[in-house]
């Protein structure tokens, strides 16, 4: 084990284990990919998230300046993380806290705030940032009508990107040993990546700063135009980072780059990397891993290095990112494939899994085992092989036609038989088999034939789907 220094000795109170969090590096979700990733893992600060680094320089600067007495209120509008770094800080100096949240943000970031004793406000989500219902304008209009009441304004509070650029940026530093090439940051206020920046900046002007942006923010799109153009944004279900408006606190200015990523590959990768990492991130540590590995994979330089920030913890999107039905239904995760193999198990039913016949039996026999069974078609199997087929239609028509078709054998009445497939096979798949001419499917496990699908049982399960 490493020598670490810290928790050597007891800390005065929880705000002096913010900061200096771990900078580990990726191993799975980088296979295949010569250049080092690292992320920084800011889920280990106290409040769980990058936010944390925030909280209390704000209320510091609030109370330097004289805008924060005793039993005043702080009020901001939040994604939820900042709110935890602002409770935390406020908690200890004995202020009450009113958040307002957008109605996208997951359940457990309200509970949290909740738990730490603050008020949240929940507003509509898809209003304009100027409307007088957004979480923002909200915010605003509370802390206007509550005496001494501060709004806490990440957004435009130079606070924000000055914690970074006195805290995140040393620490990645030194951690990198000033290797560092390129940072990966998403922007919601913007400080932790324009913070960051301006330090990495002057330490080493070479170093490369990407931002990472969904879908639907109008950041990415702003930053390419230079500016010139006002692009529209449109509803994401990332929450904490993007923006419908540019932040006072982000400096476009520093950034080389910009990656755009969708809500199913952020959320993708953030379940990757809590299965595959065990680093148990939420949705915007994906999206900006999922566009750091796409620089990575670029550079393709073993001496480069990549940072990203892992932004906070996926215990806040239980009831979303990690939640299977909630992913599908947001058209965010493909329905698991069933395999035949799980479709016979699941048929159920008084019928066996196999009923057959055997190239001896006579057509009455076939036909009564398939009155017996209910059933229209029977494989002729000869042991372990299928070599045949019988259906109950074809059989009767020539029964009728010649009665002495009844008392033949099977295996001069026989059909070509039924494919053999394996149980591993995607039920989608096997779909594409049935057809008029080949009405079944037999199902094969480890080299042994274990039942019979047929059109009939395909379509029940295209139905349900």
């Amino acid at each position: 084990m490493t020598d670490h220094p810290r928790h050597r000795r007891p800390y005065a109170n929880v705000l002096e284990t913010i900061a200096w969090t771990p900078l580990i590096r990726f191993t799975r979700v980088t296979q295949g990919i010569r250049t080092p990733v690292y992320g920084k893992a800011e889920f280990f600060n106290p409040g769980g998230s990058v936010k944390d680094r925030i909280g209390l320089p704000m209320i510091e600067q609030f109370e330097k300046e004289g805008k924060l007495k005793p039993g005043g209120v702080i009020v901001e509008g939040t994604s939820g993380n900042t709110g935890v770094g602002l409770a935390i800080a406020a908690a200890l100096k004995g202020y009450r806290c009113v958040f307002t949240m957008p109605d996208k943000m997951s359940s457990e970031k309200v509970r949290l705030l909740k738990a730490f004793g603050a008020e949240v406000i929940i507003t509509p989500t898809a209003v304009a940032p100027d409307h007088p219902d957004s979480y923002t304008s909200m915010a605003k209009r509370i802390a206007s009508e509550t005496p001494n009441a501060v709004l806490a304004n990440q957004f435009y509070n130079q606070v924000n990107p000055e914690a970074h650029y006195a805290t995140t940026g040393p620490e990645l530093w030194e951690q990198t040993e000033g290797r560092i090439t390129h940072f990966v940051a998403g922007a919601g206020t913007g400080g932790t990546i324009t913070g960051v920046a301006r330090y990495l900046k002057e330490k080493n002007p070479k170093v490369q700063i990407v931002g990472a942006d969904p879908v639907g923010s109008i950041l990415a799109e702003t930053w390419r135009s230079s500016g010139a153009s006002k692009p529209a944004g449109a509803p994401y279900k990332v929450e904490g980072i993007g923006q419908d408006k540019i932040p006072g606190t982000l400096d476009l200015s520093l950034i080389d780059e910009f990656q755009t990523v969708s809500d199913r590959d952020a959320f993708a990768m953030a379940r990757r990397l809590t299965r595959e990492e065990g680093l148990f991130v939420g949705g915007s540590a994906g999206l900006i891993a999922h566009a750091a590995l796409n620089v990575a994979r670029r550079i393709n330089d073993p001496a480069a290095c990549v940072v990203t920030v892992l932004c906070d913890t996926g215990e806040r999107y239980l009831s979303k990112v990690f939640n299977d039905e909630w992913m599908q239904e947001n058209q965010l995760l493909d329905a698991e494939k069933m395999t035949l193999g799980q479709l016979l198990g699941a048929k159920g039913g008084e019928i066996p899994a196999l009923v057959s016949a055997t190239p001896g039996m006579s057509v009455r026999q076939a036909l009564g085992l398939m009155r017996l069974h209910n059933v229209s078609q029977l494989p002729v199997m000869d042991g372990p092989s299928c070599v045949g087929s019988v259906s109950d239609g074809t059989l009767s028509v020539r029964g009728i036609e010649d009665t002495k078709v009844l008392e033949r054998s099977v295996s001069d009445e026989m059909d070509a038989p039924f494919p053999v497939v394996d149980a591993t096979m995607p039920a989608d798949a096997a779909v594409k088999m049935l057809g008029r001419n080949n009405p079944a499917v037999l199902v094969r496990d480890q080299g042994t034939v274990q039942g019979i699908l047929t059109r009939s049982d395909l379509l029940q399960f295209l139905m349900a789907r």
